[in-house]
């Protein structure tokens, strides 16, 4: 919600318990003035005179949302852990008609009340005149619809937007393969989010033990913009600690695993994202370290430590061939029913 300093200033009381209410923008004259109030509001984003830093302050905060929704795993606690594992195996082995799935895209997003038809068009006419990464990186319903599918498990979507899927593995193992010279063997990349109350305690009991974040991974190799703009604003919900994930990634281990990697900063719809790193779907990693940071803007801020795990991970192995005895052997599209 975007309010004007006097009018925020009279119903704020009213408004800041409504849980639908995420955040509140103040645009106003008189900043030092109203920053006197909205300063002691948790839900107050914050003070502004012009429309430029608002715009700014709703895209972070609105990917920070994006990033809170992403589906994490815990092994050990969660049963979809190695379903998830296995549903992606599945999605990268179909072949199908590239026509015929974007037609069936098409067709599903028209019987949808929420997916806008100028979007819809601009798909079905366009889908082949960008890469894959621009179209997940760009204003359509593609990286939405794709996010709740994931995250809900809804097979609907998921089946419909399995080509997609395929498409955008596909592409960053090609930026992989090409940009693997230019990358150094070990590094770490960094991705600041929120975390359910819930899903933070299931993370510190499997401390030892591996996590999946079951979409396409963003992270970026600036530590001080993941922390700023993601990890401390996420704090600020009451729900939820504001999250550091610091992921050591070694490049052997990817090599030989199917979550590759590209820098994708020049290829993205967005130019301007400098340094980031964007992960295939349902890397795993092992958690290695939870620790809370000092912050004077907030108690509830942790830096957690993660390493990349690959196929060759000898707990991995035995989950997934324990599951893929009980699906018969059966792959691709018979795998996935």
């Amino acid at each position: 919600m975007i309010v004007s300093g006097s009018l925020g200033q009279k119903i704020i009381t009213d408004i800041e318990t409504i849980p639908q209410l995420e955040s509140v923008y103040v645009f106003c004259r008189n900043q030092a003035a109203h920053e006197q109030w909205a300063n002691k509001v948790p839900k107050v984003k914050g003070v502004y005179t012009k429309i430029k830093p608002i715009c700014k302050a709703l895209q972070i905060d609105r990917e920070n949302c994006d990033r809170a929704m992403i589906s994490i795993s815990f092994n050990g606690r969660d049963a979809l852990f190695m379903y998830t594992q296995l549903l992606k195996e599945a999605l990268l082995e179909i072949e199908d008609d590239d026509v015929k799935s974007i037609k069936d895209l098409v067709e599903y997003c028209r019987l949808q009340d929420d997916v806008d038809e100028g979007q819809i068009r601009k798909v079905e006419n366009e889908y082949r005149d960008h890469t894959p990464i621009w179209w997940y990186t760009t204003e359509t319903f593609i990286y939405p619809m794709l996010n709740r599918g994931l995250r809900q498990m809804d097979v609907d979507i998921i089946l419909k937007m399995g080509f997609f899927i395929r498409h955008l593995h596909n592409h960053i193992t090609e930026l992989y393969r090409e940009q693997q010279g230019n990358m150094p063997t070990n590094f770490q990349v960094f991705r600041g989010q929120g975390l359910s109350m819930e899903d933070f305690e299931k993370m510190k009991k499997t401390k030892g033990g591996l996590m999946s974040f079951n979409n396409f991974l963003s992270t970026s190799r600036n530590r001080e913009i993941s922390f700023k703009n993601f990890a401390r604003p996420a704090a600020s919900n009451t729900n939820s600690v504001g999250i550091l994930f610091i992921m050591n990634i070694d490049t052997a281990i990817c090599a030989k695993s199917s979550t590759p990697f590209a820098e994708v900063s020049k290829v993205g719809y967005y130019k301007d994202k400098e340094e980031e790193i964007l992960f295939s779907t349902h890397a795993i990693f092992r958690i290695d370290r939870i620790e809370r940071i000092h912050d004077n803007h907030s108690d509830r801020l942790y830096e957690v430590n993660l390493t990349i795990v690959g196929n060759d991970n000898h707990e991995l192995n035995i989950l997934t061939a324990h599951i893929r005895e009980d699906l018969g052997g059966r792959t691709g599209w018979s795998g996935l029913g």
